[in-house]
C-alpha cells in the first residue's frame, strides 16, 4: 500500500540523516522524536489495519492522507538538502558578479528557521491524523499477521512447477504426440486457452522433457507479449540456438544469421510463448525454414482465432480442471507433501471450488493459505469473501480472485508487489536489480541485525511463496536470478497502483494531473515531453532517454533510462542530490564529473557505456552511501584518494565492477573493508606484477564473490595470488592461459565455502588434476574452459561432496573421466564440448553403471561436438544427449 511504503521511505531518511558520515542538514531532536513516534505508531496501526473501501474502486481516504502526509514531510526535507548542498558547493567557487547574484538568491532559499517551521508544519498535521488513527475502530477482524513458513510447506518454486501440471497429463501426452509424430513437414502447433490456464506452464514442461531434449538438437524459447519487439525476439532465438551475444546487427542481418545456422543444423523446436498478433508471426516466419525434418514450432496464445491463422491444424486447447485436479492442485500447494488436515477438508473444498478450476488461481489462493494460519476460523474468512466476488458482476471474476491474495498480504509486501508493475509485460527482471531498487524506494522495514539485501530476499521468497511472483531462472548454485509476472497478476498491481497514485504509466489517463505522481514509468514509444512538470521520486525509462527538460528532480531518488547526454547529469546535479539509484547508458565520450559526490544519499551507480575507459573522479571516495559501483562495457579506473587523505572509506561498499588495473594494497584494502563482490581486469602487467595487487585479496575478510579477468600470462601473480575463505563465487579468466594450474587449484580447494568455481584458459604443466579427500567441500558448480593437458583426472575420498553442475568446455586432452564422478551424490548434470571420445565413452559407462545401480537415472548429460562419430552417436539416450555443435 502506498501508506505504509511513504512512512516506511520517511523513517529511512530520517534514520539516514541521523547516522551519516556526514549529513548534509540536521534536524531538531524533538522533531525528530516527534516524527518516530507518530511514524511507529502508524506503521502499526496500518499493519492491522481493514479499509472499509477495500474492495471498492477509490483508495482508502485515511491511507491516502497518510501517505500524503508522508510524502508532504519527505518534500520539506528533501527540498532543504537540496538548497544546502547547492549553497554550499557555490560557495567554493571564486565568486564573480553572476555566481555572487546566485548565491545570494539561494541563500535566501536557504533558511534553517524556515525549514523548522516548515517541517513542525507537516509534523502536526501528520499528529492529527494519528489522532485520527486512534480512534477509528475497526471491525473485528481476523489477525492477518502470518505465520512463519511452516516445515512442509511450500519451500521452492520448483513444487509450484510440478503441481502446476496436475491433471494436464492427456494433453501433454497430445503434446508430445505432435511434436515427435512422422509428419516430417515443419509443424506450427497453437496451445490455446485463458490467461493463468497453464499454457506456459505446459510448453515449458514439454520444452525440459527428456523425450523432447533427445528429439531435437536444437531448442529455443522467448516470449512474445502484446508490445512485441521483432529484433529482440531474433537476437533472442540465436542466442540460444547458437550463443550468440551480438546486438549489433539489423532485425533482418540477426534473421539471415538464424536462418543460416538453423538450416545448418537438424531439426529445432521454437516456443514462442504469449503470441497477441499474427504480424509477430508474418515477420519472423521466413527466418524459420522448412526443412522438411520434423521442425515444430510451439506457439501459446489467449486467442483462438489467431491459433487459426497461424495454421491449418488443430490447436490443443487448455481446459479448466476438474473437481479432483483442483483439489489435488490445491492440497499440493498448500501443504506439499504432508497429508491435508481434516478439520479443513470441507471448508478448503469450498474454497476450491470458487476458483473454478482455473490453475493461477488455485495456486495463488493455495499460497495465500500456506503461508498463513492454519485455523478453521481464517479459511472461513477466505471462502466468505471468495463467495463475495463469486456473487458479484462475473467481468472481471479472476482479477477479483487474484486481488484477494494481494488484499491478504502483510502491509510490508505489498508495495514490493505493487512496485513489479513497473516493468513491461512478461519482462525478465534480474532479481539482484529488483531488489536494489526496492532498498532504494525505501520500502524495507529495518529488522535488527539484518542486512537490507538478507530483508529483501527474504520478501522476493515470500511472494514466490505465494506465487504473486513467477521464477524465470534460477543460478548456479540455487538462487532466484530472474523472475517475472504473471499477466493478470500484473493487471491487479495496476489497478491498485491506479487507485493508490502508487506509480503512473506514461500515457495513460491521470485524473490528478502528473504532478501528483510519486513515480513515473514512460513505456517505448511514449513521448517524455509531458513529464516536464512532474514531481516525482522515481523514473524508470524504457527505451528512451529520460527528460532533459524536467523542472524537479529534486525529489528523485531512483532513476533508470536508456541514454543520457555526456553533460547532463553534470548540468542537473544540484537537482538530482537526494538520487539513491542510478542505472544510465551514457553516450560515447561520457566521464563522471567530480560534482557526482554531491549525491549524498546514493547508493547504487551503475554506468553503461561504450568506448575507451574513463576515470572515476578521486571525489568519489568521499560517497560514503555508496553499495553498488558497476560499470559495463566501458571499464574504469579508480584513482586513490589523494595523498593526506589515508582516513578516507567507503566503509558501505559491497559490489565493485567493472575496475581496470585495480591497485589493491594494503591502504585499499583498508578503504573498502565490507567488499563482497568485486570484478577486475588487468592490462597493465607493472600493477598486478610487481605491486602484487592479487597477495592483498585474503585481507578482504568479506569477500564472497571475485571475477579476475587478466589480459597476459606471467607466473608473478600466480605465486603471489592469496584468496580470502569468505569466498563463494569465483572466476579466473588469462587470455594467454594459466601457467600452472594445478597451483591454483590447489589453493582454491582449500576454501571451505567456495560454491561455485569457473576457470578460463589454464593449463596443467604436470598433466593431472588430483584432487584429494576434503577439497572443495562446498562447491556446486564447476566450470573448465580450455583448460588445456589435462590428460589424468583422479578423484581421492569424499571430495566434491556437493557438487550439482559439471560443465567442461574443450578440455581436449582428457582420457577418461574418473569413475568416482557417479558416486558424486548430488550430482544433477554434466555437460562437456569437444571431449575427446574416450573421455565420453567413460562417461557413458559411468552413468550406466549409476543406473544399474540406483534403478534410475540421476545424471543428466549432454555432449556437444563438432563431429560427432556414428560410435558417439550410439551412445544417446534421453538423459545421454550427443549433438553437434
Amino acid at each position: 500500500m502506498a501508506a505504509y511504503a511513504a512512512l516506511v521511505s520517511l523513517m529511512h531518511i530520517i534514520d539516514t540523516i541521523e547516522h551519516h558520515h556526514s549529513p548534509p542538514i540536521s534536524i531538531d531532536k524533538q522533531q525528530v522524536k516527534s516524527l518516530t513516534q507518530i511514524l511507529n505508531f502508524l506503521q502499526e496501526f496500518l499493519e492491522s489495519y481493514k479499509s472499509p473501501v477495500a474492495d471498492g474502486d477509490e483508495a482508502d481516504p485515511l491511507e491516502m492522507r497518510i501517505a500524503d502526509a508522508a510524502h508532504a514531510v519527505e518534500d520539506v526535507i528533501e527540498s532543504h538538502i537540496v538548497n544546502v548542498i547547492k549553497l554550499e558547493f557555490l560557495q567554493g567557487y571564486v565568486v564573480d558578479a553572476a555566481h555572487a547574484a546566485e548565491e545570494v538568491n539561494s541563500r535566501e532559499e536557504v533558511s534553517c528557521i524556515d525549514f523548522y517551521e516548515d517541517l513542525q508544519q507537516v509534523i502536526e498535521e501528520m499528529n492529527v491524523i494519528k489522532k485520527e488513527a486512534m480512534e477509528t475502530s475497526p471491525e473485528a477482524q481476523l489477525q492477518r499477521k502470518v505465520s512463519s513458513t511452516r516445515a512442509g510447506s511450500l519451500t521452492s518454486s520448483s513444487t509450484v512447477k510440478e503441481s502446476m501440471m496436475v491433471g494436464f497429463d492427456d494433453v501433454q501426452l497430445q503434446l508430445l504426440d505432435r511434436l515427435t509424430g512422422g509428419n516430417r513437414n515443419r509443424q506450427i502447433i497453437p496451445i490455446t486457452g485463458m490467461g493463468g490456464i497453464g499454457k506456459t506452464t505446459l510448453a515449458r514442461h514439454i520444452f525440459e522433457h527428456a523425450l523432447v531434449k533427445e528429439y531435437f538438437d536444437i531448442r529455443a524459447w522467448t516470449t512474445i507479449s502484446q508490445t512485441y519487439n521483432v529484433k529482440e525476439t531474433l537476437r533472442q532465438v540465436l542466442h540460444q540456438v547458437s550463443g550468440d551475444l551480438r546486438s549489433d546487427l539489423s532485425e533482418e542481418d540477426l534473421g539471415v544469421k538464424l536462418r543460416k545456422y538453423l538450416l545448418s543444423r537438424s531439426k529445432y523446436l521454437i516456443i514462442l510463448d504469449d503470441m497477441w498478433s499474427v504480424e509477430v508471426w508474418e515477420k519472423m516466419m521466413v527466418f524459420f525454414p522448412d526443412k522438411n525434418d520434423g521442425s515444430r514450432i510451439v506457439v501459446t496464445t489467449r486467442l483462438s482465432n489467431l491459433a487459426t491463422e497461424l495454421t491449418n491444424s488443430n490447436s490443443i486447447g487448455m481446459r479448466f480442471l476438474d473437481d479432483v485436479c483442483s483439489w489435488s492442485l490445491f492440497s499440493k500447494t498448500v501443504f506439499g507433501d504432508e497429508v491435508f488436515p481434516l478439520q479443513l477438508e470441507e471448508i478448503g473444498k469450498k474454497i476450491v471450488g470458487k476458483c473454478k478450476g482455473l490453475p493461477l488461481s488455485i495456486v495463488v489462493i493455495g499460497g495465500l493459505l500456506a503461508k498463513s494460519e492454519l485455523t478453521l476460523e481464517y479459511w472461513e474468512h477466505i471462502e466468505k469473501n471468495l463467495s463475495s466476488i463469486v456473487n458479484s458482476e462475473n467481468d472481471e471474476y479472476w482479477l477479483r480472485v487474484l486481488k484477494l491474495s494481494y488484499d491478504h498480504l502483510p502491509a510490508y509486501l505489498k508495495p514490493c508487489f505493487l512496485y513489479m508493475g513497473m516493468f513491461g509485460e512478461d519482462e525478465v527482471i534480474r532479481t539482484a536489480q529488483l531488489m536494489r531498487l526496492w532498498v532504494s524506494e525505501g520500502f524495507l522495514k529495518p529488522i535488527i541485525n539484518k542486512s537490507s539485501k538478507t530483508i529483501a530476499k527474504e520478501y522476493l521468497k515470500e511472494l514466490v511463496d505465494r506465487n504473486l511472483i513467477l521464477v524465470d531462472e534460477f543460478g548456479a548454485v540455487g538462487n532466484i536470478k530472474y523472475c517475472k509476472m504473471h499477466d493478470l497478476l500484473r493487471d491487479v498491481s495496476f489497478q491498485e497502483a491506479e487507485k493508490q497514485r502508487f506509480y503512473y504509466v506514461l500515457g495513460q489517463h491521470c485524473p490528478r494531473g502528473i504532478n501528483s505522481q510519486r513515480r513515473i514509468v514512460i513505456p517505448r514509444g511514449i513521448s517524455d515531453k509531458t513529464v516536464r512538470d512532474a514531481r516525482a521520486c522515481s523514473f524508470i525509462c524504457h527505451g528512451n532517454t529520460v527528460p532533459e527538460k524536467l523542472l524537479n528532480f529534486r525529489f528523485l531518488r531512483t532513476l533508470t533510462t536508456d541514454k543520457y547526454s555526456s553533460t547532463y547529469l553534470e548540468e542537473n546535479v544540484f537537482q538530482m542530490v537526494n538520487l539513491r539509484y542510478l542505472w544510465a547508458r551514457f553516450r560515447e565520450g561520457f566521464h563522471i564529473p567530480s560534482s557526482i559526490s554531491l549525491l549524498w544519499n546514493l547508493h547504487t551507480l551503475i554506468v553503461t557505456c561504450d568506448g575507451d575507459p574513463t576515470t572515476a573522479p578521486v571525489e568519489i571516495w568521499k560517497m560514503h552511501q555508496l553499495k553498488h559501483v558497476e560499470f559495463e562495457y566501458r571499464r574504469m579506473y579508480l584513482p586513490d584518494p589523494r595523498s593526506g587523505h589515508s582516513d578516507v572509506m567507503m566503509e558501505n561498499l559491497e559490489t565493485l565492477k567493472g575496475v581496470l588495473d585495480f591497485n589493491l594494497n594494503e591502504e585499499m584494502v583498508k578503504r573498502i573493508p565490507n567488499i563482497k563482490r568485486l570484478k577486475i581486469r588487468y592490462e597493465d602487467e607493472v600493477i598486478l606484477c610487481r605491486v602484487k595487487c592479487l597477495s592483498y585479496l585474503q585481507c578482504l575478510s568479506k569477500l564472497e564473490s571475485f571475477t579476475c579477468i587478466i589480459s597476459f600470462g606471467s607466473e608473478e601473480y600466480l605465486q603471489s595470488i592469496s584468496f580470502p575463505h569468505s569466498l563463494k563465487k569465483l572466476y579466473l579468466y588469462c587470455g594467454d592461459s594459466f601457467p600452472h594450474l594445478e597451483e591454483i587449484l590447489e589453493k582454491i580447494g582449500s576454501l571451505p565455502l567456495l560454491e561455485k568455481l569457473k576457470l578460463s584458459y589454464g593449463q596443467f604443466a604436470r598433466r593431472r588434476w588430483e584432487i584429494v579427500e576434503g577439497q572443495f567441500p562446498s562447491l556446486k558448480y564447476l566450470r573448465l574452459y580450455d583448460c588445456r593437458d589435462m590428460e589424468c583426472w583422479t578423484l581421492e575420498g569424499s571430495c566434491l561432496p556437493r557438487l550439482e553442475q559439471l560443465h567442461l568446455w574443450f578440455v581436449e586432452s582428457l582420457e577418461e573421466f574418473p569413475s568416482e564422478i557417479g558416486e558424486i551424490p548430488n550430482l544433477k548434470s554434466i555437460q562437456v564440448w569437444d571431449c575427446s571420445e574416450s573421455a565420453v565413452v567413460s562417461l557413458k559407462n559411468i552413468v550406466e553403471e549409476q543406473e544399474e545401480l540406483q534403478g534410475e537415472p540421476s545424471i543428466h548429460v549432454r555432449v556437444e561436438s563438432s563431429n560427432v562419430s556414428q560410435e558417439l552417436q550410439s551412445l544417446a539416450t534421453p538423459n545421454f544427449r550427443v549433438v553437434k555443435g
